[in-house]
């Protein structure tokens, strides 16, 4: 599993958008962003984190700040829980896992002790640059997308 850090270049990228736009690190260049990794598209705390961010997709403009949710669902279910919970930024799909493992949020998790391979709930903010400015590890939803609006705001 690669690890990232703060000050870093962000690993490179290249995804399709649940509504088939190409998102690219490169083709965000000159505005920050916004990755949270989430595990599975319409469960419980994946639903209330990208209802978080939704809310305040408006501020996260303002602050010249892309938000994007990057979960290793399919496009076509992405598209699904996009239009039912009505979110107005994209998601994209990391079905083959290599943007998850390159950002180091791909990793062993355990559940009433069987382990399996899953999505780490991270949240990486990019400066204009292409560099990491900030991370969160492990993210507790409960006020998550304010703090990280606050620190792009900061940026």
């Amino acid at each position: 599993m690669t690890e990232i850090a703060v000050g870093a270049p962000a690993p490179d990228f290249t995804l399709t958008t649940d509504s088939g736009e190409v998102l690219s690190l490169a083709g965000c260049r000159g505005r920050k962003l916004v990755i949270y990794f989430y595990p599975k598209a319409g469960t419980s705390g994946c639903t209330v984190e990208a209802h978080d961010f939704n809310r305040l997709k408006a501020d996260f403009d303002a602050a010249g700040t892309l938000v994007v949710g990057v979960s290793p669902d399919p496009d076509k279910a992405l598209a699904k829980f996009r239009a039912k919970e009505g979110l107005t930024f994209p998601l994209a799909g990391n079905e083959d896992h290599a943007m998850l493992e390159a950002y180091g949020v791909w990793a062993e998790k355990s559940m009433y002790g069987k382990k399996y391979m899953g999505v780490e709930r991270t949240t990486v903010l990019i400066d204009a640059q292409g560099k990491i400015a900030r991370l969160w590890p492990k993210v507790k939803v409960a006020g998550h997308a304010e703090e990280v609006l606050a620190a792009a705001q900061a940026l």
